[in-house]
């Protein structure tokens, strides 16, 4: 019998400590410390990420998995759309409009430079993407649609689709005009494609009178026969090339979840995507080991992503995930400090007064520890800044009569007064610590909204300079020094929210990055360059709508976040690290009683090297 030395080139060796490098994947030890053989493996799973700001279907895809671009489709019944949507890894955010809107459109290139064909009635136009915004470019020769494309944004295919009937028609992109190439084999529609490049390409699946499983790979110049599928399917994606392929989704008789991966003469099963779904998107610019599926039709249209990883490494994407709940239903409860070493202030219980008291939160369970203070017994609270043990509150009714000018202080175990504020608001929001706290914002009644910016130094009040933006029950994250306003209240009567935010540098704000949506009573932690919001209520929605959604900013620009499991407004919400951020209590859609105790914890992204037992023998 051959010994592991013979067949490998290397002995097996013998390490107190597992090894932590993916160089090390095949190779076997032997752990000393836990007396095991062991082995890293490489794994193939779908996971979560943040959802398309956008649901539709029959959209195109481009990119990578770290750089993909979502374009145009359809939001069914309505017309098709003109928005596109850039992923950088973890969020989706706004990126140019096309010229025309479009859906069973196709796509190719890469996020910076793309373009984007065919289309719905037979379209023939094409639409090119530098990144920022789209132009129109030449049109193909012949307008279809369904069609699949791959390869780059000056050496791009389109493929097959409908015209009247199914099509076998190739054509290629140089940059500036489409000439005809060699036809498929099969005509057919609802096809899949991809390729990084023009000459590293492939079209799978499709329909013609039939669902079909065949494959195509394209050299250049020439098609030849690939590998048939395991599963006939139209309306699926793909991402990856000729030699390392990958196709997701798609439909038969019913949605479909499985993936199938090639290797360049075979299909095989691949692991399922959380959610069946059809005619969605794909990073046909990116690699099969690192492939994006986005938006599509489930039981309706879709705004899903799931990333799919082949890796030695076990990549636990960014998610909420469920905590304890809060001691009671309630909403306005203020927070402070991370999830850990957290801490609740007041709330209003459905139907009932103010709680007039404070929690803490360990990031297991929740205990009452105080009464606020007494120069505003038991009044709600707005915002909170600093930790659970060095807290400074401004708190205030929302209701006659209206603000309190009163603040307090908790050291961990009882409120105390602090100095009045110069200004009386309500539903301000704020950042920093006890010792260098900042709250901004807010409204004296509900005519009348506030642009103030107030900072404590653990004993003073002192008026700074006033924000941009008037906005009230806004969100807020950040230093005293480096702080983030974002969204709000602006505009009290007919009541309109912004998505505006501001940053605050220690002496002045500027204009920050434009939010994906107009919010208000939304809650955020983090820092001015890595920030998570999460709930609060879109302008236009009803009054008993709240949302799911989150997003995230980075210093420069807003991109969409993992969904809570509940959605929520007015929540409580800590000042720590985005790593730990939590969400407790809130306004949940619904009729009376409308408010819940949920909590819930933002937990990061995180990457650890699977690292397999062997069985013994």
């Amino acid at each position: 019998m051959a010994t592991y030395r013979e067949i490998h080139g290397k002995a097996v060796k013998s390490v107190s400590t597992d090894p932590s490098a993916e160089t090390d994947a095949g190779q076997i030890w032997y752990n000393t410390t836990s007396n095991t053989f062991k082995s890293i493996v490489n794994t193939s799973a779908w996971a979560s990420s943040a959802s398309l700001t956008t649901a539709r279907a029959d959209l195109a895809g481009a990119g990578t998995q770290t750089a993909a671009l979502a374009m145009a489709g359809v939001d069914r019944p309505s017309t098709p759309k003109d928005v596109s949507e850039e992923y950088n890894g973890s969020g989706w955010a706004a990126g140019g409009n096309t010229p025309g809107a479009k859906s069973q459109c196709a796509g190719c290139g890469s996020q910076t430079a793309a373009i984007v064909f065919g289309g719905a009635s037979q379209s023939a136009t094409t639409f090119k993407y530098n990144g920022t915004s789209f132009s129109a470019g030449n049109s193909m020769n012949t307008g279809r649609s369904i069609l699949a494309g791959f390869g780059t944004s000056t050496a791009g295919v389109g493929a097959g689709g409908y015209t009247t009937t199914n099509s076998n028609a190739v054509e290629e992109y140089n940059g500036t005009s489409w000439t005809a190439g060699n036809a498929l084999t099969t005509a057919r529609r609802s096809i899949g494609g991809t390729g990084p490049t023009e000459a590293g390409g492939m079209v799978f699946g499709g329909q013609t009178t039939a669902k079909v499983g065949n494959t195509e790979e394209y050299d250049g110049s020439n098609w030849t026969a690939g590998g048939t599928m395991n599963t006939a399917r139209e309306g699926l994606a793909g991402s990856g090339s000729n030699t390392l392929g990958l196709c997701f989704g798609g439909y038969t008789t019913t949605n479909l979840a499985n993936a199938e991966e090639y290797n360049g003469t075979s299909w095989s099963e691949g692991p399922d995507l959380a959610t069946a779904r059809r005619f969605m998107g794909g990073t046909v610019g990116g690699t099969a080991p690192a492939a994006l599926a986005f938006g599509g039709f489930a039981s309706d249209d879709s705004a899903l992503t799931e990333e799919f990883n082949s890796v030695t490494s076990v990549i636990t994407t960014a998610a909420f995930s469920s905590g304890t709940n809060f001691p009671t239903s309630s909403s306005a409860v203020a927070g402070a400090g991370p999830r850990d070493a957290a801490i609740g202030i007041g709330g209003y219980p459905e139907g009932s007064p103010p709680t007039g008291k404070s929690f803490e939160y360990n990031g297991v369970a929740w205990s009452a520890e105080a009464t606020l203070n007494p120069n505003t017994g038991t009044a709600g609270v707005n915002s909170a800044a600093g930790t659970q043990t060095a807290c400074i509150n401004s708190q205030s009714n929302p209701g006659p009569p209206y603000p309190y000018d009163a603040a307090g202080e908790y050291d961990g175990s009882s409120w105390s007064n602090a100095n009045d504020r110069p200004t009386a608001n309500y539903s301000d929001a704020s950042a920093g610590t006890l010792t260098a706290a900042l709250f901004f914002g807010g409204a004296a009644s509900p005519s009348s909204l506030s642009n103030a910016t107030l900072s404590y130094d653990g004993t003073n009040w002192t008026v700074e300079e006033s924000m941009s933006t008037t906005r009230s029950i806004a969100c807020g994250s950040g230093s005293s020094t480096a702080a983030l306003a974002g969204g709000g209240l602006s505009v009290p009567s007919p009541a309109t929210n912004t998505s505006n935010s501001e940053e605050y540098g220690g002496e002045s704000w500027t204009s920050g990055g434009t939010m994906l949506a107009a919010l208000r009573e939304h809650r955020a932690g983090g820092t001015l360059t890595d920030t998570l919001e999460f709930g609060g209520r879109i302008q236009g929605a009803p009054p008993s709508t709240f949302r799911l959604n989150s997003s995230t900013y980075d210093g420069t620009a807003w991109s969409s976040g993992p969904n809570l499991a509940t959605a929520r407004g007015l929540s409580g919400s800590g000042n720590g690290p985005v790593g730990s951020i939590w969400g407790a209590a809130g306004y949940y859609p619904g009729s009376s009683p409308n408010r819940t105790n949920t909590t819930e914890h933002f937990n990061v992204e995180t990457t650890a090297i699977n690292v397999k037992t062997l069985t013994q023998s």
